[in-house]
């Protein structure tokens, strides 16, 4: 081995770059290992014959079982610097030595944010566990030899086979073996798998569905490829071996049953595949992050302040003391003295606070429909600064309308619809007599009427699509004989059509209204009827479906009144410039049509002859039966057939603009919030709606980054970029992809500067990837929004995701923190709840810390007068009360506090930009807040030692009432908006101190309190504390005054 090393220079280069590989990594890697995926052999009804032990296929959302609860919550809780400090605190008062006061003063807080949170946890984990037990002990029909039987979601193998009933999930990957309906195809709802609210058309194994017996009469087997995440594609044979010889048919994704997914039509049988965590709803099952606020985060860094603070404070009384005696045991009872430093009310005030918002959120009545889920980050709504956007569902409605017809020589829009309806009218009507003269005249070219080439174009877009009629009435009767079928009602108003894709719903709806309407569909045939009432009956031979990388779907019919085989195509303009036939106007067109709007389609048709669609049938099974490159081999046999296609005409359809999304971008870009487009389509549609949506705006230009494949390009690109000022910027995944694997930094540094940004054709991967970059590069609050399945990762990884409930199914609203029902809504939601969450949040987050800051000050004085001694100076239920009951309300009655009105907020979207910068929470607000503490802290406790009397009992009662005193009149003195309910809470909280004093004897001398020395003092000291502050203010709000006044002015 050495010497081929030795030899070989990039072999010995690979072996060098290795990381070296440590015992304890080899040891950490084997208890981590993941289980090895692979190919199975599944014998049909025999789970026995298995060779591999499958996992069980048991739904588990749990995030704890019942030994990891406990731990688990609390190291949730603990891992905060806060919690964390005050579980240390509190754990010092069971060592006699540095006990103060009673235990219930330190643990019955923390013992309350504990339970608080244990009991919130536990709950939702219930939640979790009902819903899961709910999924799983689901019953289902299983086959066996003996009949059917009941088991249990849970108890379902790989290998047995299940029956499914109309309208019942499918509870495990399945092969779709056969089906009560007559022409061995069902539909399925997808909408809790992809986010599409379309029905999808599968189809049974025909080996299965044609066997008259049962199916336990036949020894068969299927081959599957391994589990993986790809929804939309699956390889696989079915082999029938007791059959001499053996029958063997392919697998694809059509025979699939995918578990999460519900049965729309029929009763099915499938054989199950993949159970439990290798089923493909598991395996894309992305499981979200806790998402911590910015102002957390800032206040925890605050916190770690305070008690670097209080650290030094205790050393410093320490150090006055002069290091006498045991000074480690004082110093520490000095930090628990001053361990109101950091309240321990900040959490479970700012939870509250949390909660109240997300009430507000709810019941706000211009934004109906909203919901929050995630009550932790209402805050986040205030502070941001990009905001990405899906497009289809999201700024537009998803609503497709048929526009414009071109056929090269002529266009057709929608107010000259009804000259098209007439060619076909009229050309239906001899088209009975001309199919007789037709066929033989295919020999030399001849120009076709405009009538033919619209009847031929209508026809193709009538015939080219997935579309299926479904007829109402009849759907619930299931046993009507065959003669009814002929004479169904086919009435108009009774038939509503089901496609995986609006745009093809779209297209044949146009073709009905034109007078070709499609009537009826299985998985072999295709009727049209024509105006005059005629039915046009086809025979379907081949399917290609439409996938992201060709971008094109094709079918091949035979008309059965003439016997013409014809493939028709139809697809993107991309992939179908090189396979038509010449001509000078197709690309010109698709670039008119593409800057109106419009989604273009180009429809093209090739006709065969027997011999030729032979050949290829033979071709293409053979194809469909290889085990390896399966799909590759697949696509080269379609190719062949993908060449010289006439082209028909090219198509134009209108995807609508949700309601206000002009007037609501506009606000967010005047708030200075950046908006980033991610979307799957393609750009010139992607380009045209950020055009018509205003998200770029009239003036501005727009750069389209060209196609770049490597280094070099990337570079030269970038570099014209450079030079472009103030313009939108429009990009590909695929040359994004290319830049940031070269020039991240220098692409987001260039990106962020533009007002407007649109990535198209973006995976869901790629979106969640822009996300993570805007958030390490800039440092600043990202918001996703969208409504499909697709934009689940995206939301999941922005700091704060927002979910429509769009026509797409409810995936992205269920992931989101928050759910709304109409992109408009976003304005209000930001500009006024972000807004007011935030400012409220800091205020209280400030005053709590203020009102634990003045108390601490207060000791300090206390123990330098009497000669540095670790005693406290209030006791016991002094200092709860003082925590809770006597200044918990009006201090919590922030909450309701606004600076303007909401409709200010949304009239001068300016005053968002300042939040941006959080300066409503910095550390020069914070040290404002301390020098208050301080100050008042001081006047308080110098007052009450000037002014008491031999006993120092009227030390205790004259300070602490001043204190009192002093809080509430700080509460009225920070509101900027004043609530009757801050009102009562006031005066409550006065109430309750006056109330309790009777109960305080402990504490307080009742025969002095009720004296008159006694309210002058305290008058005079809460005067001196507040008044400064209160002229302070008043000349600030003159001469000084915060941009939000100048407004309510």
């Amino acid at each position: 081995i050495t010497s081929y090393i030795y030899f070989n220079p990039l072999c010995k280069l690979a072996t060098d770059t290795q990381p070296r590989i440590n015992c304890c990594d080899c040891l950490a890697h084997i208890c981590r290992r993941k289980k090895e995926l692979k190919a199975r052999t599944v014998w049909l009804g025999c789970p026995e014959k298995c060779e591999e032990k499958y996992p069980k296929n048991a739904i588990k959302n749990q995030k704890y079982n019942i030994f990891t609860f406990v731990p688990g919550v609390l190291y949730q809780q603990f891992k905060f610097f806060l919690n964390l400090y005050f579980l240390v605190v509190a754990c010092s008062q069971f060592v006699p030595s540095l006990k103060i006061g009673y235990l219930y003063t330190y643990w019955a807080p923390l013992g309350f944010v504990l339970a608080v949170t244990v009991v919130r946890e536990a709950v939702d984990e219930v939640r979790r566990h009902q819903r899961d037990k709910e999924m799983n002990s689901q019953l289902y029909s299983k086959l066996t030899v003996r009949g059917k039987i009941q088991v249990k979601s849970s108890d379902i193998q790989v290998g047995d086979m299940i029956i499914v009933e109309k309208n019942q999930r499918i509870p495990a990957d399945m092969i779709f073996l056969r089906t009560s309906e007559k022409n061995g195809a069902c539909f399925i709802r997808t909408d809790q798998l992809d986010g599409e609210t379309d029905w999808k058309l599968k189809v049974a194994v025909g080996c299965t569905q044609r066997l008259p017996a049962d199916l336990f009469s036949v020894s068969a087997y299927v081959y599957a490829q391994r589990p993986q995440l790809d929804i939309h594609s699956f390889e696989g044979n079915f082999t029938r071996e007791d059959t001499d010889p053996q029958i063997h048919e392919s697998l694809s994704i059509e025979n699939t049953l995918w578990a999460s997914t519900v049965v729309a039509s029929g009763t099915v049988i499938g054989v199950v595949i993949y159970t439990g965590k290798e089923t493909r709803s598991q395996l894309n099952t992305s499981y979200a992050k806790n998402k911590v606020g910015l102002l957390d985060l800032e206040l925890n860094r605050l916190t770690k302040a305070l008690f670097l603070a209080q650290v030094v404070l205790s050393v410093v009384m320490v150090a006055l003391q002069g290091f006498v005696g045991p000074w480690f045991r004082n110093l520490f009872r000095f930090i628990v003295l001053f361990s109101y430093i950091i309240p321990i009310s900040l959490r479970v005030n700012l939870d509250m606070g949390k909660s109240a918002y997300g009430w507000m959120i709810m019941k706000d009545e211009n934004i109906p429909g909203t919901v929050v889920r995630t009550s932790t980050i209402p805050e986040e709504l205030g502070r941001l600064v990009y905001l990405l956007t899906d497009k289809t569902g999201t700024l537009t409605q998803n609503e497709m309308i048929f526009k414009r017809l071109h056929l090269g020589t002529v266009s057709y829009g929608t107010d000259t619809m009804d000259e098209i309806q007439s060619h076909i009218a009229s050309s239906s009507s001899t088209s009975g007599s001309a199919s007789s003269r037709k066929t033989p005249t295919s020999g030399p070219k001849v120009r076709k009427s405009v009538s033919s080439r619209i009847h031929e174009a209508v026809k193709a877009i009538a015939l080219c699509h997935n579309v299926t009629p479904v007829y109402e009435s009849h759907a619930s009767v299931n046993g009507e004989p065959e003669s009814a079928e002929a004479d169904q009602d086919y009435s108009d108003d009774n038939r509503t059509y089901q496609a995986s894709s609006p745009d093809e719903v779209a297209l044949v709806r146009w073709t009905e209204s034109v007078g070709l309407t499609l009537v009826n569909r299985d998985l072999t045939s295709l009727q049209l009827k024509t105006p005059s009432g005629q039915i046009l009956s086809f025979h379907i031979l081949q399917i290609f479906p439409f996938t992201s990388e060709s971008k094109r779907m094709g079918i091949i019919v035979r008309e059965e009144s003439t016997g013409e085989i014809t493939f028709y195509m139809k697809g993107a303009d991309v992939a179908m410039a090189s396979i038509v036939q010449y001509n000078d106007w197709l690309e010109e067109e698709c670039g008119n049509m593409a800057r109106e709007g419009l989604r273009t389609l180009v429809v093209a048709k090739k006709s065969l002859s027997e011999e030729q669609y032979q050949d290829f049938e033979n071709r293409y099974n053979q194809a469909k039966l290889s085990i390896h490159d399966r799909a590759l081999k697949v696509a080269a046999v379609v190719e062949s057939l993908e060449r010289e296609m006439e082209l028909l005409c090219l198509t134009g359809v209108e995807d609508q603009l949700q309601a206000d999304v002009r007037p609501t971008l506009e606000l967010l870009r005047n708030a200075g919030i950046k908006i980033w487009m991610l979307t799957g389509d393609k750009l010139e549609t992607a380009t045209c709606i950020a055009k018509s949506s205003h998200l770029v705006s009239r003036n501005q230009d727009i750069h389209v980054f060209r196609p770049v494949s490597n280094r070099g390009e990337a570079h030269l690109e970038l570099n014209a970029f450079r030079r472009k000022h103030d313009c939108a910027l429009v990009i590909s995944g695929d040359s994004l992809e290319v830049c940031l694997r070269y020039y991240e930094h220098e692409f987001v540094e260039l990106a962020c500067q533009c007002p407007a940004v649109v990535c198209c054709r973006c995976s869901p991967t790629q979106k969640a990837q822009i996300v993570r970059l805007l958030q390490q590069h800039t440092a600043n609050r990202t918001c996703a929004i969208g409504d499909g399945g697709n934009d689940v990762s995206m939301i999941q990884a922005a700091d704060c995701g927002i979910g429509i409930e769009g026509k797409e199914g409810k995936q992205a609203s269920l992931a989101a923190d928050f759910s709304i029902t109409q992109f408009k809504h976003i304005g209000r939601l930001l500009m006024v709840h972000g807004r007011n969450s935030y400012k409220r949040s800091a205020a209280l987050g400030q005053f709590v810390m203020h009102r634990g800051m003045i108390i601490s000050t207060m000791q300090a004085v206390f123990s330098s007068i009497f000669f540095f001694a670790s005693v406290p100076l209030y006791q016991g239920f002094l200092m709860v009360g003082y925590a809770t009951i006597y200044t918990m309300f009006p201090v919590f009655s922030l909450v309701l506090d606004q600076d303007v009105k909401p409709e200010m907020a949304l009239l001068y979207p300016e005053l968002y930009k300042d939040l941006t910068k959080g300066r409503s929470l910095s550390f020069k607000t914070f040290l404002i807040w301390v020098l208050i503490s301080v100050y008042q802290g001081g006047i308080l406790m110098y007052g009450a030692l000037v002014l008491f009397e031999s006993e120092f009992v009227h030390v205790v009662a004259i300070s602490f009432t001043a204190l009192i005193l002093t809080e509430l009149l700080m509460v009225a003195l920070t509101i900027r908006t004043w609530h009757w309910l801050m009102v009562v809470a006031e005066f409550f909280s006065l109430g309750c101190y006056l109330a309790s004093l009777a109960f305080l004897n402990e504490y307080f001398d009742l025969s002095f309190i009720t004296t008159w020395p006694f309210l002058w003092k305290v008058s005079a000291i809460t005067l001196v504390s507040c008044l400064p502050l209160y002229i302070i203010k008043y000349l600030k709000r003159k001469f000084s005054p915060p941009s939000y006044s100048k407004l309510s002015s």
